[in-house]
């Protein structure tokens, strides 16, 4: 059970790391991982600002870096984020079947988890560290943070 704590730190420092990298890019914070096999095999960050798009979320973009992977392949991942998934997202996890998504915190922001939660394990790590960074981030850029859950 420490083992499988330790894990969750591990990869959702990852997704952390991601959420500061697209801040850094003057994106929104937020920051997902996909493992297999106890090995990272896709990262993303939250790039719409970046790269003016109307759908790349942490989730999206991670999984677009994953590459195409096999459907087996999905159902032996887990996905790391640092907020709860959106509908989109939750929609992309749902669709390849993923069975677990750890998240930071969904007090910020929670997504479907009333309904995705029926089909998917989630864990939800209720990190200061990540609530911390979205309250910074809306509270410097709030108009940007609705027009990404659209509000």
């Amino acid at each position: 059970m420490l083992r499988m704590e330790q894990n969750r730190l591990k990869f959702i420092k990852a997704a952390i790391k991601e959420a500061r990298k697209g801040l850094k890019e003057g994106g929104i914070p937020i920051g997902a991982v996909l493992v297999k096999g106890g090995r990272i095999i896709g990262r993303g960050h939250n790039r719409r600002v970046q790269k003016k798009s109307a759908i790349l979320h942490a989730e999206m973009d991670c999984l677009e870096n994953a590459g195409r992977l096999k459907a087996a392949d999905y159902k032996k991942c887990v996905i790391y984020s640092t907020l709860s998934p959106c509908p989109m997202c939750t929609g992309a996890i749902l669709l390849y079947k993923i069975p677990t998504v750890v998240i930071g915190e969904n007090s910020t922001f929670k997504g479907p988890e009333s309904y995705s939660g029926k089909f998917l394990r989630l864990i939800n790590l209720d990190l200061p560290e990540c609530k911390k960074l979205m309250a910074d981030f809306i509270k410097a850029s709030p108009e940007l943070w609705n027009e990404d859950i659209g509000v």
